[in-house]
C-alpha cells in the first residue's frame, strides 16, 4: 500500500519531533494490521526511532505476544478502552521503547448497534505517566478509509506522547 503524500509528511513530522528529543517509539496493532509500522518504516532512518511493533489482529495474538489474559480479552471485547490500554501498556513493557501507541477497532465491514464500523479505540503508554485513551468513531467510511484514518490519529498521539517526554 502506498501512503498519501500528506500522511508520509506527518510521519515525517513525528520521526524528526522524536529524533530530536530523542524517543524510541513502538507499536501494537490490531485493525490497522501493522500499517503504522509500514508508514514510518518506509522513510529511511526510521530506526533510530521506532523500535519494534507488535501486529496482534487475533485475541490469540494478544495474549500470546503481549501477555494480555484471554479472561479479560473475553470479558471486555477486543474492541474496548481497557484492551487498547493493555495493549499499550504491555507494548512498552515488551519494548525499550519510551512510548507505545496500540490500536483496536471495527475498521468494517460487520458490526453491531454496539461497536459500529468505524470504532477504533487507542492507548498511548509514555514511561513515567498515566495511559492515555482515546476513542474515535470515524464512522463506515469503508475499510481501508477507517484504518488510514486509524494510523493519522496514532501518530497524532505518538507526537502527544514525544510532547510529555519533552517537557521534562
Amino acid at each position: 500500500m502506498m501512503f498519501s503524500q500528506q500522511l508520509t509528511e506527518n510521519a515525517e513530522r513525528f520521526l524528526d519531533h522524536a529524533r530530536t528529543a530523542g524517543v524510541m517509539a513502538a507499536s501494537a496493532e490490531s485493525c490497522t494490521g501493522g500499517l503504522i509500522g509500514a508508514l514510518i518504516t518506509s522513510i529511511a532512518g526510521a530506526s533510530d526511532v521506532y523500535e519494534r511493533g507488535f501486529i496482534t489482529y487475533t485475541n490469540e495474538a494478544k495474549s500470546e505476544l503481549l501477555g494480555i489474559p484471554a479472561a479479560i480479552i473475553q470479558a471486555n471485547g477486543a474492541v474496548s478502552a481497557e484492551i487498547a490500554k493493555r495493549m499499550a501498556v504491555q507494548c512498552l513493557l515488551k519494548s525499550n521503547a519510551d512510548i507505545a501507541i496500540s490500536v483496536t477497532g471495527i475498521a468494517g465491514p460487520g458490526s453491531d448497534s454496539h461497536k459500529p464500523a468505524g470504532l477504533v479505540y487507542f492507548g498511548l503508554a509514555v514511561r513515567d505517566h498515566p495511559v492515555r485513551v482515546v476513542c474515535k468513531r470515524f464512522g463506515d467510511r469503508g475499510r481501508n478509509e477507517v484504518r488510514l484514518a486509524a494510523v493519522e490519529t496514532a501518530l497524532d498521539l505518538l507526537s502527544e506522547g514525544v510532547d510529555l517526554i519533552a517537557q521534562r
